[in-house]
């Protein structure tokens, strides 16, 4: 098929900041794109062929809007499974599967994956509510610490919680969950494998994650990672058997722990473009944003060796401001050596919302992440 200046339309689901990535490249290749978001002031509006508002979790907005395009994919997990599985029976292109993504939304349902499919992962126990989790702890079935994480819905730091107490279960949502063994490591690692439609698999370099601690969002992302050649071979592989398993298309990431006894186990996956790939528009040969469209289209995959070392900083907004966005100072982290701001375009903040990123490259990356650090204190995203 002719991608490339043709009738093809390429079709996705969500129009974040995610999406609009995806779009730089769709825009070079002179694809086609149509994206479908609940909101109107989406980032990606800006920049597709066609917009369409509607609920990403209503079947028939889903559906519709599937028909009208010869492949379809997602920049959001959270999306009606029941209408891809129909627009697949009908001959309409999904990447990733409805089968896959039906694994991976419910979260309990993916770490049951890890277990039959011998791909290692913390223990756990699963819940159908909150309540039981007091009763489980009470006969001694379940022991304190823990983490515990809604089963769906989850997103960007939300879902998740270490339970040191009793008390800490009061306000938690009532529905589905799972109480995860409170696991020391001393990484969190991350690693994007890409497998396209005719089978070729690669895997970006394994990523370093530094998480704020209130919000369990990432701050910075550090590649490469700074551990042992052994360590980020074993994290890979994983990555690959993890991909391989799920018959995943497109790109897969892959978060992780590495123990103290550098074991490494998987956390959860994305399948689909992820915060821990940002860096690589700037500090990569093929982003992964080009990746996953070459990937889904059944392309030859690009190269994924770092150019440069990179350290990719989170922009979230502010604590204490709400309303229209202002980037306070970003004139001066622009002034700094090898630093690139992205924008995503969302015209009003709020607390801990994911604003934009700041990419950081140098041939040495303990220079990179020395600046990563002057940017983070640098730059602040308040509200006029």
């Amino acid at each position: 098929m002719n991608y490339f200046s043709s009738d093809f339309k390429l079709g996705i689901l969500g129009g974040g900041q995610l999406g609009k990535m995806l779009l730089y490249n769709t825009r070079k290749f002179d694809i086609y794109t149509c994206i479908l978001d609940n909101s109107d002031q989406a980032p990606s509006r800006m920049a597709c062929n066609e917009f369409t508002k509607g609920d990403l979790m209503d079947f028939d907005t889903v559906y519709n809007f599937g028909k009208q395009v010869n492949v379809l994919t997602i920049e959001i997990e959270n999306v009606n499974v029941a209408a891809l599985e129909k627009l697949e029976n009908e001959g309409i292109t999904v990447y990733p599967s409805s089968k896959t993504l039906r694994r991976i939304q419910n979260k309990a349902t993916q770490k049951l994956f890890y277990q039959d499919h011998n791909l290692p992962t913390a223990p756990f126990s699963r819940f159908a509510y909150v309540s039981e989790i007091e009763d489980a702890i009470d006969n001694g079935g379940l022991n304190l610490p823990f983490v515990w994480k809604a089963a769906q819905f989850g997103y960007d730091g939300n879902g998740v919680k270490i339970v040191r107490s009793i008390a800490d279960l009061k306000d938690l949502p009532k529905g589905e969950c799972i109480a995860e063994q409170l696991i020391p490591f001393k990484n969190e690692l991350a690693v994007i494998v890409a497998r396209s439609a005719n089978g070729e698999m690669k895997t970006y370099p394994v990523v370093e994650m530094e998480f704020h601690p209130e919000a369990n969002q990432v701050e910075y992302v550090i590649c490469p990672a700074r551990i042992s050649a052994e360590v980020a071979k074993k994290a890979q592989d994983i990555a690959l058997k993890t991909s391989e398993a799920f018959n995943h298309v497109g790109l897969l990431a892959v978060e992780l722990f590495q123990t103290e006894d550098d074991k490494i186990l998987i956390n959860e996956v994305a399948p689909r473009p992820h915060n821990s790939g940002h860096q690589t528009i700037e500090g990569s040969y093929t982003s992964q944003f080009e990746q996953h469209i070459r990937a889904i289209l059944g392309l030859p995959l690009g190269k994924t060796d770092n150019k440069v070392a990179s350290v990719m900083v989170n922009l979230v907004g502010a604590e204490g401001y709400t309303g229209q966005v202002h980037y306070k100072n970003i004139e001066s982290i622009m002034a700094m050596d090898g630093v690139t701001p992205h924008i995503y375009g969302k015209k009003e903040t709020r607390p801990f919302r994911k604003m934009g990123h700041v990419t950081i490259v140098d041939e040495n990356l303990n220079i990179a992440r020395q600046i990563a650090e002057k940017v983070k204190n640098s730059i602040e995203v308040i509200s006029l």
